[in-house]
């Protein structure tokens, strides 16, 4: 009786932890779409200009090109970086394909920027102009 009753515990104990996952990740989810806007390319493009354009991705990937006018603040540097950036001003991110700069909008949120907007799909989607570093 005291392995059944054993088992049954693992089971809840088991059944508790993927809850707490699926509610934890379900939190995320909606919460990164209250914090930060995504926007399609030619959203993107129209407010770019008005903002604070920050490339996420790492310096190498940045130098192997990056759209036009763009800073470079790896989001692994972000939070020694972020008084670089303006919190007046809107921050439209990205990264390669848009995992990166949701952690960035993360750690700009909670520093307590607001008008934080990205790329949907990322550098990899983007078909307007780019710049690549001279050698």
């Amino acid at each position: 009786m005291n392995i059944s009753l054993g088992i049954a515990w693992d089971w809840i104990v088991l059944l508790t932890l993927v809850i707490a996952y699926i509610g934890y990740t379900l939190y995320r989810y909606f919460k990164t779409k209250k914090i930060l806007t995504t926007l399609s390319e030619e959203e993107f493009r129209e407010g770019y200009r008005k903002a604070q354009l920050i490339d996420v991705r790492e310096q190498k990937e940045f130098d192997g090109g990056h759209i036009w006018g763009a800073r470079n603040v790896p989001v692994t540097q972000l939070k020694q970086r972020m008084k670089e950036l303006r919190k007046d001003m809107p921050i439209y991110l990205y990264c390669q394909s848009g995992s990166r700069s949701q952690r960035a909008a993360w750690l700009l949120y909670k520093n307590g920027y607001t008008q934080i907007y990205d790329l949907k799909g990322g550098y990899k989607d983007w078909k307007g102009k780019i710049k690549k570093a001279s050698k």
